[in-house]
This record gives structure tokens, sequence and C-alpha cells, in this order.
């Protein structure tokens, strides 16, 4: 602190060890008078009370000559064409270099750094006005407004420094680039293909060879190889097919195909449109397990649960869209992340099997299920009003269909013990007397009748 308080009244030509002549002992010299001798402390203008002395010239010396941005405004640069700025940039960075390791002298050239590189920037782009929003093979680019945030253009591979650089992120599918690659961008927005081809591809990599891809890359087209001349060929888990360094990152996704077959979660190497593309399909439904898999039910004891309470749900729903408190409660909201859940019980998406295989799924529902029979069967005195009584014994409590106890039969909906329904018959009581009816009602008239 006291360093930079001498530093300052230097600035400020308060200490000025070259002004010889300041001071009390200043006085006029004639053309043939001789300089009287003057040492450097008589030289020194004299303190204020209570002020420390300073008494190192060299030092003070050192900071005028030598640190020349000390003695400039931060911001005024000399520098006033681009070959000069690049040249001065590269100068910094040898400065930077030679100065102590988190000295405060290398601190302030890199701030010294920074503001030229923005000077040269401002040089390179006079008056250029960046649109918020570029529209590129189906890709709609925003214009990102974050200068802190370290990312990597995907088109060249290289760092975004937002601070000094202008980049774009697609809202689609969150491809980024920098300004100056939006041009050379050649892959179409993956969210295009999962609106008009919402499926995945359910063979466990489904390689065909670098033979059929005519040993280029399958999406840019650059020649590849497995011996890494002149790139190394890199196999996708999802396509089975070979990509270059530049598509294939080696990012780690969870492949559906080896969930739905294999239960299988472990994450596998896929390329960067693959990535892009699960990424976006990970919370649509679009797995129909019957038909897939129906073995998987008998080997994952937790779908089993998961389809149980889903199908509860299912024939809790009727009792909530007539219910006035329900729907000012808004108890369907509760499923509102994962909607499929009040439409069918066959539907997966690839985020409830993750969840499903984490344990995260069954206790949710589990808690959703509950709150729902509470307010049926407890709360709300409509809800319970709609209950059924066994129209075989008519004895006991008021079922719902959801109630483990129950049978409830598929064509008229009645609700029965589940006991009473299967020791009776294996027929609706009800549906049999329906068809009884139905049959006397169009029995042709007999004899007596006509006549």
């Amino acid at each position: 602190m006291e360093y930079d308080e001498k530093l300052a009244r230097f600035r400020q030509a308060h200490l000025n060890p070259f002004n010889k002549q300041s001071g009390p002992r200043q006085h006029e010299q004639g053309p043939g008078e001789e300089a009287p001798d003057i040492t450097p402390e008589e030289a020194l203008p004299e303190l204020p009370p209570g002020e420390p002395e300073f008494r190192c010239p060299e030092r003070v010396m050192d900071l005028g000559l030598s640190e020349d941005h000390f003695s400039r405004p931060v911001g005024l640069f000399l520098a006033s064409d681009v070959q000069q700025l690049r040249q001065a940039i590269e100068e910094c960075k040898q400065v930077i270099l030679e100065l102590p390791e988190q000295s405060e002298k290398q601190k302030d050239a890199v701030v010294r750094l920074i503001h030229l590189r923005l000077k040269l920037q401002e040089l390179k782009d006079p008056n250029e006005d960046e649109p918020n929003i570029r529209v590129l093979l189906e890709h709609r680019f925003y214009k990102e407004k974050s200068k802190s945030v370290k990312q990597t253009c995907d088109k060249c591979n290289t760092i975004i420094w937002g601070l000094i650089q202008t980049w774009y992120t697609c809202t689609g599918c969150y491809y980024r680039c920098h300004s100056k690659c939006l041009n050379l961008i050649s892959k179409p927005c993956v969210s295009s293909k999962v609106s008009h081809q919402a499926e995945y591809e359910l063979n466990i990599c489904p390689e065909t060879g670098l033979d059929s891809q005519d040993y280029r890359c399958a999406e840019c087209r650059a020649p590849i190889s497995l011996r890494g001349v002149p790139s190394e060929a890199r196999q996708c888990d999802y396509t089975g097919q070979y990509y270059c360094s530049h598509c294939h990152w080696n990012d780690l996704a969870v492949i559906p195909a080896r969930v739905v077959h294999n239960w299988d979660f472990e994450p596998r190497k896929v390329s960067r449109c693959s990535m892009r593309y699960l990424a976006l399909m990970v919370s649509r439904p679009v797995l129909r397990l019957r038909e897939i898999n129906p073995l998987l039910f008998n080997y994952v004891e937790e779908l089993v649960e998961i389809r149980k309470l889903r199908q509860d749900i299912l024939l809790m729903k009727p009792y909530f869209i007539t219910c006035r408190e329900a729907m000012e409660a808004r108890l369907l909201l509760q499923l509102q992340d994962r909607q499929h859940f009040v439409e069918n019980d066959e539907m997966y998406s690839v985020q409830d099997l993750l969840d499903v295989h984490a344990g995260r799924l069954g206790c949710s529902l589990t808690e959703i299920h509950t709150l729902f029979a509470k307010h049926i069967k407890l709360d709300c005195e409509r809800c319970q009003a709609k209950g059924f009584v066994c129209e075989l014994c008519r004895e006991g409590d008021v079922l719902f269909p959801f109630d483990s106890h129950t049978s409830v039969c598929t064509d008229c909906s009645a609700v029965f013990h589940r006991d009473c329904y299967y020791d009776n018959s294996t027929t609706c009581p009800k549906c049999a007397r329906l068809s009884l009816r139905k049959q006397s009602l169009f029995q042709e008239p007999g004899p007596d009748v006509e006549a």
C-alpha cells in the first residue's frame, strides 16, 4: 500500500526527481554563473508533516522509464492499424512470459493484452453489427451474450473465447460455433430429424464396415482409416458407422437398443451428431416395450410395479376430470413432466427407463399414486360417491377400480371383489344380465301375441 501511494504521488508530479529546479532553493541563474551542486536529497521537495520520506530514486527511475504502460492511462493505444496492434500483442505476450508468476506487473500486462485484443477486434470489424438470429440448414442460431463461459466450437474444434469473440448457439440442437464459422457449417440441425422421424435405431451397433462408407467419414466425408492415416476412424456405437475425429469426440451416451434388449445402461462412445439426437430424444415416449421386448417384464420387477402404478393412475383420471376440487388443485399436473403417463400405460421414454434403473421413478410414482388415492377415497365426498359395491356379495366397504383387492370388467367397468369374481364365474354378472335383456327385447313374438 505504501508503494502504491508513493507511485501515485509520482504520477501526479508531487514527487519528481527529474525536476531539479523546483523546490524552495530554486533561483535565477545568470549567463556566467555556474549551477550549484545539488544533491538528490537537496532537490527533493519537502513533504507535508506525517508523510513518509521517499529515499529510493533508482526504483522511481525504473518505473518511469522501463514500464511505459504505467505512465499513460489504460485504454490509450498508440498503434493505429492492425499490423501495429498485432506486433504490440506479441510483444505484450513476451513480456508476460518474462515477468514473475502472479506478480502485480504480470497482472497489469495481462490487462493490457486484453485491451489490445479488444482494440484489434474493433479494427477488424469496424461498425459491424452481428445479427442476433441466423438461420442456416434448419439451424436457428442465437447470438450468445455470455462473455465468461468457455465453450468449444463444433465446427473448428477450437476454444470460443467469449470475451473477445462472437459466437452462436442453435436453439434446436445446441450446436455452438464462432460467428466466422457459421458459413462453413455443412451439418443440418438434428432437431429437424427429431420432429420428422422420432424413432430409435433398435439394432445393437449395426456395423456395415468401412468399405460401405468408401473409407470416408459418414458425416463430413473426410478420408479416414483404422490405422489413423490420414485421419483416425472412430466408431459410433449407436449408428455403427465410422467418423473422423472432427465429427466424433468420444462422447459417451446410453444406447437405447442396449437398454431395451439387454437392460444395459453403460455409456458408449458416440459421434457428435448421435449425441445431440439422443439428448433431444431422451424424454420422448417412443418405446413400446410390450412389442419390442415383452420378456423384459419377466426379468425386471421394477417394470411390473411401474406398469401397475400407471394402470391405476389411468383408472383415477376419470375421477379428476369430473371433480371440481381436483381441477382447481390441478392434481394431474403432478405428472406434467411425464404427460404420457396419463394417456397410456405402454409407451416409455429412455429417461423413464433410466429413472427405473436408478430407483427414482418407482419412489416418485408411488408418492403421486398415494396422493391421488387419498383425494378420491378420503378428501373428496364427490369422488367417494362414485365408488362401487360388489354386485356378487353386496358386502364390505366401497370399492374403487384401482384398489389392489378388486377386479374390473373390461366391458362394463363394473367393480367386484377379486375373490368373489373368480369364485362365481369368469363372466361378469352385470354383462350377463344386459345380454339377457337384449335378447328378450329382440325375441320374435309368439303365435298368441299375433292373434
